[in-house]
């Protein structure tokens, strides 16, 4: 809603993957300054449901982000000027840790900087992008198939969907301008557990990555 973006060139597409919380009250506040879209699923995985979210969008171009994130209010024309520049790429933003006075939050954001470092510098042009804050246009990924739903957990199935975007040899940038504010709170429990599942995910990209055929 603090977008500084013309409202008229964007939608919001809400996928609630079968969530105890109530959305309704807190979507109804916006529908008056947002041209949303909401739609309720029973739970099937991130991947399934960015799925379903870009079924049902109709622009030229899909932004993906999580309900942990907050775009700042350049989100959408720094990722405009990024399409301008090259606009068959898929293009990854910047990740800003919301939460600072957790270590553990501010830990998992150090890790994260540092794949982005490994994946996306060390090796010339980037490999990898996390979905919280990546974008394409709506023709390759629909060429692409979407995002892998044999990916039951937030973990891995971005990078498998980078892995697979690379593999076709279509083109990927970086656009560090393309801001959002990622407020995962975490304990030491919830850290060791998000990174068990990171470690799960990544088995499971090796195990799709042998077996692909195309």
């Amino acid at each position: 809603a603090q977008l500084d973006y013309p409202r008229d060139r964007f939608e919001v597409v809400i996928v609630d993957d079968g969530s105890q919380t109530p959305l309704q009250p807190v979507i109804d506040r916006f529908r008056s300054d947002l041209p949303l879209n909401y739609i309720q699923q029973s739970n099937a995985g991130p991947a399934n449901a960015r799925n379903t979210g870009a079924a049902s969008a109709t622009g030229q171009y899909l932004v993906f982000t999580d309900d942990d994130c907050q775009p700042t209010s350049t989100w959408l024309s720094s990722l405009e000027a990024a399409f301008q520049a090259c606009s068959e790429a898929l293009i990854g933003g910047r990740t800003i840790n919301a939460l600072p006075g957790n270590i553990f939050s501010s830990a998992s954001q150090l890790l994260i900087d540092y794949l982005y470092e490994y994946y996306n510098q060390a090796h010339g042009e980037p490999t990898f992008f996390a979905s919280n804050n990546f974008a394409m246009p709506r023709g390759f990924y629909q060429q692409l198939g979407g995002f892998d739903t044999s990916f039951p957990l937030a973990a891995g199935e971005d990078r498998e969907f980078c892995d697979r975007w690379k593999h076709h040899q279509f083109p990927m940038r970086y656009a560090p301008n393309m801001k959002i504010l990622h407020a995962h709170k975490l304990s030491l429990k919830s850290f060791w557990r998000q990174h068990f599942n990171y470690g799960r995910g990544a088995f499971c990209f090796h195990t799709v990555r042998a077996n692909r055929t195309d």
